[in-house]
């Protein structure tokens, strides 16, 4: 498989004739395992990078706002696309380059922030008349399967930037077409294909897991945090602090054998569960000993990751549903996380299972039928 990155240099004239800025994170390196600042220095006049949540180099924590600054291993200005203030380019950065190149690991999943960053950008790019050269990778959930329901659009946010599912089944630059397409931005949208993906998942390409995020350490973690992220929105940890974030759920006083034995016995295709006990090391319950579970895929093709987080988090409230209140917004004037994660308002006290799961069986369904149309890789057929 060769990503976008390993096929700029011949992809034509795309970043010539101007300064170029590059939007990237640690999981921007080719085939090769080249970093793709490098590969950018030895083809064009790169002047600038831009950090994304966790930074250019993966060393931000979650939600950590970022100042500009100086990378320490090229010496080139690093513009913060994660302040407090703002995460869109300002006029004054904008005026330092000429084309934008994004080439970032994405994780296929709604509220993993890159896809807003690459939002962002590519609405600053049409207002500015700037280039944005996006350079692909494949979705390392698969192009095929989509699961959860649209989000909302009141309920837009930076972890939920536009009408997707939580699950999408899109390449980062399909994404982009599609968002360029549906929201006519305008931006001058340039995309290097990557070659050799038939929209399978990462366990097929025969690369290494590059983390995208210290509490995405592994293929599985990811795969699971499609559906145990909702924890973010409630009182429970989720495992933040331990050596398996989004696999271990639990908090104060709960019995880790009571709770993996419901949740077993509900039977959900591909998972099964196991009783832990941990002490997290940072986040909620930092110092406290917890009881929960810990989840094992046992077959990928099976599972549902959305659907077995509306159930579990189902079954927690319902044995534990003090433990697993959700959490107030930070802000009064806000909304509750969970709904910003959820991109909907139907995650509220008396919510119901079944309604919705059955939206969002529904929802999926309908947009897994309209992305086709913005597809750039097609699916292996027998």
């Amino acid at each position: 498989m060769i990503f976008g990155v390993d096929q700029v240099e011949s992809s034509g004239p795309l970043l010539d004739g101007g300064r170029v800025a590059l939007l990237t994170s640690i999981t921007g390196r080719s085939s090769r395992n080249e970093s793709t600042i490098s590969v950018l220095q030895r083809l064009c006049n790169l002047t600038c990078l831009l950090a994304p949540e966790h930074g250019v180099r993966g060393d931000r924590g979650p939600g950590v706002g970022m100042e500009d600054s100086v990378d320490p291993a090229t010496g080139l200005p690093v513009y913060s696309l994660y302040t407090k203030d703002s995460k869109h380019l300002s006029q004054r950065v904008l005026d330092t380059f000429d084309i934008l190149v994004y080439d970032i690991q994405d994780v296929g999943l709604r509220f993993y922030t890159f896809i807003s960053s690459l939002y962002n950008v590519m609405q600053d790019c049409a207002a500015s008349g700037k280039r944005l050269v996006v350079l692909d990778r494949p979705n390392p959930l698969g192009g095929v399967k989509v699961e959860g329901g649209l989000l909302q659009r009141q309920f837009r946010s930076f972890v939920g930037c536009c009408e997707i599912p939580v699950r999408y089944g899109l390449s980062i630059g399909e994404f982009a077409g599609m968002v360029n397409s549906r929201e006519n931005l305008g931006c001058d949208l340039q995309i290097v294909p990557c070659t050799g993906w038939h929209r399978e998942s990462f366990p097929h390409w025969g690369r290494i897991w590059q983390m995208p995020s210290m509490a995405l350490a592994t293929y599985q973690q990811t795969l699971l945090y499609a559906g145990t992220c909702l924890f973010e929105g409630t009182a429970l940890s989720e495992g933040r602090g331990t050596s398996a974030p989004f696999r271990i759920i639990g908090g104060p006083e709960v019995d880790g054998e009571r709770i993996s034995g419901a949740f077993n016995r509900l039977e959900l295709p591909g998972v099964a569960a196991t009783p832990v006990y941990f002490n997290p090391t940072c986040s909620k319950h930092c110092g406290t000993l917890c009881g929960g579970l810990m989840l094992h895929v046992t077959d990928e093709q099976s599972l549902q990751p959305v659907r077995l987080g509306v159930e579990l988090l189902d079954l927690f409230q319902r044995l534990y549903p003090d433990q697993s209140r959700f959490l107030p917004p930070a802000d009064p004037e806000k909304r509750p996380f969970i709904s910003l994660l959820t991109g909907c308002g139907d995650f509220a006290p008396g919510w119901d299972k079944e309604e919705i799961l059955a939206r969002y069986a529904a929802e999926s369904r309908a947009f897994a039928a309209e992305k086709k149309d913005y597809h750039l890789y097609q699916e292996d057929t027998p």
